[in-house]
């Protein structure tokens, strides 16, 4: 072989090698985010998700992409948007609430689905059983849903005097058919007359607020909804215009200006999905994952907010929040 032909020969190879090195990498793995509300109010919520899969080894960027696809309230959205995750072969679904996680269990049935919802997995067919789930998903239940009678039960103490508490549901929330169940079961338990108002878009929440005052309500129990979560600001600032003690279902309604929550950490529950998302990306399958169950429950009361509605807060209901806002 002649030395010119050899050392383009030799050159050609050099310049082959990196494409083929590059070639055999494996692919980054690619997450779908499925979520019925909007961006920006969970931002908070989906960097916690972040700080999960980070623990799991994932940076989102360097060895991880996630393909994020909100709803913006429109849950008549959601089974495009999760025929277009399937179509983009992520190689998991996050599914955050109740209808993101239906809708991405009826368009995936191969692809692994890690989710968080509010009412019961088991219930909406999600999984076979919390402890051996049995197929494709797993995830994180916050039992949000159920814990309504205890929040009705709180908001009677702090004000004994309501002669009607109404309560605030999305009609188009998976659970509320359960919700509806629970509240009235607990009212009745208690002797309290609610009365009960639908909201599912602004519109219709700044109606809801208006009919209090010609419903004589005494107070307000603000239902478990990733909808009302996305539109915290407005419902805290309609509650407030009203002067309506409410209680709602995160610490972060409180922290904004609400009078009380009540319920399990969705900033933790975020993380937890990326701790099972991570899990799920180094191969463990969802059907062997137990569904997490929360331990703990938030009791939260904001007294610069009942210092303005004119309400004294019992020292006894102060001792038994894990936060007093003052």
């Amino acid at each position: 072989m002649k030395r010119r032909a050899f050392i383009t020969l030799l050159g050609g190879a050099a310049a082959a090698w990196p494409l083929t090195a590059r070639a055999q990498q494996p692919a980054m793995p690619v997450v779908g985010f499925l979520n019925g509300a909007s961006a920006v109010p969970f931002a908070s919520f989906v960097a916690a998700f972040r700080d999960g899969l980070s623990e799991m080894g994932y940076v989102e960027g360097r060895n991880v992409a996630i393909e994020y696809r909100w709803a913006e309230g429109e849950n008549d959205r959601l089974p495009a948007l999760a025929a277009d995750l399937v179509r983009r072969q992520v190689d998991v679904i996050v599914a955050t609430g109740g209808a993101p996680a239906i809708a991405a269990k009826t368009a995936a049935t191969k692809i692994p689905i890690v989710f968080s919802l509010g009412g019961d997995p088991v219930a909406s067919g999600l999984v076979a059983s919390l402890n051996r789930p049995g197929g494709n998903a797993t995830g994180v239940n916050m039992f949000t849903a159920q814990l309504g009678p205890k929040r009705l039960g709180l908001l009677r103490e702090l004000v004994p005097t309501a002669a009607l508490t109404a309560v605030l549901l999305n009609p188009k929330s998976l659970s509320i058919e359960d919700q509806l169940k629970d509240v009235h079961e607990a009212a009745r338990a208690v002797d309290q007359q609610i009365h009960i108002l639908h909201a599912s878009s602004e519109p219709e929440l700044d109606t809801a607020f208006t009919t209090l005052p010609s419903l004589r309500a005494g107070a307000l129990l603000v239902g478990s909804d990733p909808y009302f979560n996305s539109q915290r600001d407005q419902i805290i600032a309609l509650a407030a215009r009203h002067a309506i003690p409410a209680i709602y279902e995160w610490r972060e309604f409180a922290m904004a200006g609400g009078l009380m929550s009540y319920g399990t950490s969705i900033t933790n529950t975020y993380r937890q999905v990326g701790l099972y998302t991570g899990r799920v990306l180094k191969g463990e399958k969802p059907a062997d994952l137990p569904v997490v169950q929360p331990t703990k429950f938030e009791f939260v009361i904001n007294l610069k907010t009942a210092k303005v509605l004119g309400l004294a807060v019992p020292n006894s209901m102060q001792l038994l929040a894990d936060e007093v806002i003052e």
